[in-house]
């Protein structure tokens, strides 16, 4: 395992996990704030979903508060970890109804990749528990 020391972010690495993770907090912002003013696409969504259009605030103020936990630094992975879940959550509503492979069901894997993968690049100690070499 590597040290902390020896994982260090180079300024290329950082400013690269930084975008990444602003994009990923950018979208899922918005798509939280939009479930809680509950505007009309949301709504049928939910429905199209199978879900009752009611759980459309408690799905964003959760996904809001997980959003909240992976800016904080010492909160970061714990952040990364729940956001996963709420990944496999969509994925899994998307599977269910039949919805299209690339645009629909695996949009939770892309915004997945955009939390860990820039996490990964900017906190050196979640690359010396995930060493990655080539």
């Amino acid at each position: 395992m590597l040290s902390v020391a020896e994982a260090k972010s180079t300024p290329l690495m950082l400013w690269t996990g930084r975008g990444l993770s602003g994009l990923a907090v950018l979208f899922l912002l918005f798509d939280s704030i939009i479930k809680l003013i509950k505007i009309d696409p949301v709504t049928q969504s939910m429905v199209e979903l199978g879900y009752p259009d009611s759980l459309a605030r408690g799905i964003g103020a959760m996904e809001l508060i997980c959003v909240a936990l992976y800016v904080y630094p010492r909160t970061a992975v714990l952040g990364a970890v729940l956001l996963t879940g709420l990944f496999g959550g969509a994925i899994s509503s998307h599977v269910r109804i039949g919805d299209p492979l690339f645009s629909h069901v695996l949009f939770g894997v892309y915004l997945g990749l955009f939390v860990w993968g820039g996490l990964f690049l900017r906190d050196g100690r979640l690359r010396s528990l995930f060493p990655v070499r080539l």
